[in-house]
């Protein structure tokens, strides 16, 4: 039977944290927000969301191909977004591709044929392995309430590491990613910092997916970072926002799904492109309010 909501918030509140798999659901939610609001506004702002898409749908052969071998989904899923993120790197450096910069016409053909590839390739590991624990279903659109107290943890300890790293790389990898033509004059290395974003990138996305599934993992990666950036440009505040609105998607989705008999993703995505909506609408509605006074 699907509980109701009460007159009583407080009460709802507590139903809510009765049981372990919703303090679970409520504490990896958290944890997956908040790592992907901070890669994504970095990838929103780099012009990269292709590539987060891609790695998203990497996720997706990586857990099944895994279960194939016998092996854990986990760990299918950060050897398959990693191993992408190399592939597209390298692949977009290599000789006679043209120009490496973002969002060249190398880069797109090569994002999209490995997003090709690993579609085929998921497909064709689920339809060898009928074993796989929740089928396609799982694999594609997560499992918020079915975390374990491990998977929790796991979580944390991935999404501390690679939060870390883009702290202790935020002052370069901010110019290389406004622009990477001072930030080469400067010396820094701008390759590598490429590389180490979509490695970053990579881990969010493995991270993510095993509790959003591979196709909701986006809704999280680009939705609120997007958001925040239509209504600052400036870092501090931007990932703040980021940071906000996410867990403000991921609790409400989560928060509503106890109380009805729809699934936690259609929420979580629901919530995620109603908050992208409103803040065009907000954007746009400022630029004419500023468009009078600034003629």
């Amino acid at each position: 039977m699907t509980p109701t909501i009460s007159p009583n918030p407080i009460e709802d509140l507590n139903a809510l944290l009765t049981f372990p798999f919703m303090v679970n659901a409520l504490e990896a939610g958290t944890i997956v927000a908040v790592l992907a609001a901070v890669v994504g506004w970095y990838m929103v702002l780099r012009r990269q969301t292709f590539a987060g898409h891609t790695l998203s749908v990497m996720a997706f052969p990586g857990a099944a191909g895994a279960a194939l071998a016998g092996l854990p989904t986990t760990l299918g899923y950060y050897l398959a977004c990693g191993g992408a993120a190399l592939l597209m790197r390298g692949a977009r450096s290599s000789p006679g591709l043209g120009s490496p910069g973002r969002g060249s016409g190398a880069e797109t053909a090569t994002i999209a044929t490995v997003q090709t590839v690993g579609l085929a390739a998921g497909y064709l590991f689920l339809s060898l392995n009928h074993a796989v624990l929740g089928g396609t279903e799982t694999l594609l659109f997560g499992t918020f309430l079915g975390v374990s107290r491990g998977q929790v943890l796991a979580l944390l300890l991935v999404a501390i590491a690679a939060l870390a790293v883009v702290a202790l790389a935020t002052r370069p990898l901010l110019l290389e990613t406004i622009d990477p033509e001072v930030a080469r004059a400067r010396g820094l290395p701008v390759a590598a910092l490429d590389l180490g974003f979509l490695l970053v990138l990579a881990l969010a996305v493995a991270a993510t997916s095993q509790i959003t599934g591979a196709l909701l993992v986006f809704a999280l990666l680009v939705a609120p970072p997007a958001a925040a950036q239509q209504l600052t440009m400036r870092p501090g505040l931007g990932l703040v926002l980021s940071i906000v609105f996410a867990l403000v998607v991921v609790w409400l989705g989560l928060g509503v799904a106890y109380f009805s008999i729809y699934p936690v993703g259609f929420y979580v995505t629901s919530f995620a492109f109603a908050l992208y909506l409103a803040a065009r609408l907000w954007h746009a509605t400022a630029r004419r309010c500023a468009g009078p006074r600034s003629a």
